[in-house]
């Protein structure tokens, strides 16, 4: 987008148009946006489904139900599999295939991460020696303003951008980053909250999960044992009883006392490690899920689950005590579904998101369908559902659109739509039909539609998700080299590996059990086509296939 603002000549004009600026900006609202890590859309006691399903019912997150009161509820809303092409689509507006961004990034430079257990093409008979990595940005985001020092740094393989923050810190935002990054690999700029654009930073840095959540390992900065992923910043709580989440949450809470007291619009990017691993627990509130008969595993994770809402409470508390809960936008969101790999979080692999299919890594639904809420008082109508599909790049324009940001300028081609109407105006005709008794069940609200010409969304319009990379070697098959394409109920997804095309009707089958490609054949192809001009327009980074040389093909040239 480019900046509609005229230059002003003169000094006697300056002097009242930065008092103008400056009195808009403290008349706009304040932003907090609350990201959850690896966080499943049914890891919660508030129900996004049609249904309360049964994993909903493990968890106990009162506060989570709490802000829905206040919220619009997502129901379709939408992530990357994995946690930095989420991140940096936050920042810059763009689907990850469009930045070549598709993966996570390792914590140093011009390192590309291995699959989990070894390297693709390896000698492990268990791995897949068809493929070989794609050519995609492993050195991810930079800020466009190191792009002339690009030399200096020794960037390759890097995506350049305007990012979210410094757009909102130019417009007279305080911008306030706390806990996890990782938009890029440390050492980069793009690592470093202050060049992202914020001027305040806690624990945030190139690190994809924390050494450890635990005060008495020092968050992993033990002596002789720290590296990298140790959390930095946070040395008051080493040694305390205060787990990770706690910590950062009563650090956050402590960076928004400057800006109240000087009635300057915030920022808080409040991005949590929980729930990531490594599983351990919060001994807060562990023993009442041991109690309930959970494997060890799975009681760890609840109480991180818990001591996450908790800190969600915290947050809501403190707005009210201080006075600002009516002028605060509070945006409720995770980077991606919840992690199903191995036992550590207890349970029986690859079935901790039911009914949705897989997890974290995976374009199924259980990898990339995530909770979703919208509070913002007096613009929307609360205690309401809406379920026209979003996506990550979608948040961009919508946060700039609330801070009232009307003119910016960016690098980049941005991809997502602003959601402001559609969580305005479209609460609203939501709580108008609930009120005609049109909508009187969860599932009735799951399943409403609203049209684009009240919302300014198009219910069908195309959302693409593309994973061309390799993350375990074992049972590789529904997490793998992958890309789908979601067109309103429908959604096909393309199994890179095996050449196929699978065909499914989500409001019918939100499980993914049910492949309809063979009776839709016509639909198969039209998606396919759809998703292989969006892939090969964006330039999107593919897998080799090693026995030819040649990237795979697209869907739509199979």
């Amino acid at each position: 987008m480019k900046s509609t603002t005229k230059t002003l000549c003169g000094l006697s004009l300056l002097a009242p148009l930065a008092m103008a600026q400056s009195a808009e900006a403290k008349q706009r609202p304040n932003i907090l946006f609350f990201l959850v890590d690896d966080f499943g859309w049914t890891e919660t006691s508030l129900p996004f489904g049609e249904e309360t399903y049964p994993n909903n019912m493990r968890f106990h997150t009162p506060n989570m139900e709490r802000l829905a009161k206040r919220s619009v509820m997502m129901t379709n809303a939408y992530a990357c599999p994995v946690s930095t092409p989420t991140r940096t689509g936050l920042m810059t507006g763009m689907n990850a295939a469009h930045m070549g961004i598709t993966s996570f990034v390792s914590l140093c430079k011009d390192v590309v991460p291995d699959a989990i257990g070894g390297h693709p093409g390896s000698t492990n008979e268990n791995l897949d020696d068809a493929f070989a990595h794609p050519e995609w940005n492993h050195n991810a985001l930079c800020p466009v303003a190191f792009q002339n020092e690009a030399e200096i740094y020794g960037l390759n393989h890097t995506f350049y951008a305007t990012p979210l923050p410094e757009l909102l810190r130019n417009a007279g935002y305080h911008t306030i980053h706390v806990g996890k990054a990782h938009w890029a690999p440390v050492g980069t700029p793009g690592s470093n909250p202050y060049t992202m654009g914020f001027v305040v930073n806690i624990a945030g840095s190139g690190n994809g999960h924390p050494k450890s959540y635990l005060p008495e390992d020092n968050f992993g900065n033990l002596p002789k044992q720290g590296d990298y992923s140790s959390v930095q910043n946070m040395s008051q709580y080493y040694g305390t009883k205060i787990h990770l989440t706690e910590a950062l949450t009563r650090m956050a809470l402590r960076t928004l006392e400057h800006p109240i007291q000087q009635n300057i619009p915030f920022f808080l990017y409040l991005a949590h490690h929980a729930t990531h691993t490594p599983v351990q627990s919060d001994e807060r509130f562990i023993q009442k899920y041991r109690d309930a008969g959970m494997d060890e595993g799975m009681a760890r994770y609840a109480s991180m689950v818990e001591g996450m809402d908790k800190s969600l409470g915290d947050v809501l508390d403190f707005l009210e005590e201080k006075g600002i809960a009516d002028n605060t936008i509070i945006i409720f969101y995770s980077d991606n579904g919840g992690f199903s790999i191995g036992n550590e979080k207890g349970g029986v692999p690859h079935t901790q998101n039911l009914p949705l299919r897989e997890g974290k890594a995976s374009v199924y639904e259980g990898g990339i369908r995530v909770p979703l809420m919208f509070c913002w008082p007096g613009k929307i109508s609360a205690d309401t559902r809406i379920n026209t599909p979003v996506s990550t790049e979608d948040l961009f324009p919508t946060l700039l659109e609330m801070a009232g940001v009307k003119s910016y300028e960016t690098v980049q081609t941005t991809d997502g739509e602003s959601l402001v109407r559609l969580v305005t105006a479209g609460s609203k005709a939501v709580k108008k039909a609930m009120e005609r008794g049109e909508i009187t069940t969860q599932k009735q609200a799951n399943a409403y539609v609203l049209p684009e010409s009240v919302t300014g969304i198009d219910p069908e319009r195309e959302l693409v998700f593309h994973y061309p990379h390799q993350y375990r070697y074992e049972d590789q098959d529904d997490i793998d080299f992958l890309s789908a394409i979601r067109k309103g109920d429908w959604k096909l997804v393309y199994r890179m590996h095996t050449s196929e095309l699978e065909l499914y009707n989500l409001r019918e089958d939100i499980g993914e059990r049910n492949n309809v490609a063979a009776k839709y054949p016509q639909r198969v192809a039209s998606m396919a086509k759809s998703l292989g001009n969006k892939l090969r327009g964006w330039n999107a980074p593919m897998p080799t296939v090693r026995a030819t040389g040649k990237k795979v093909a697209m869907p739509d040239e199979l």
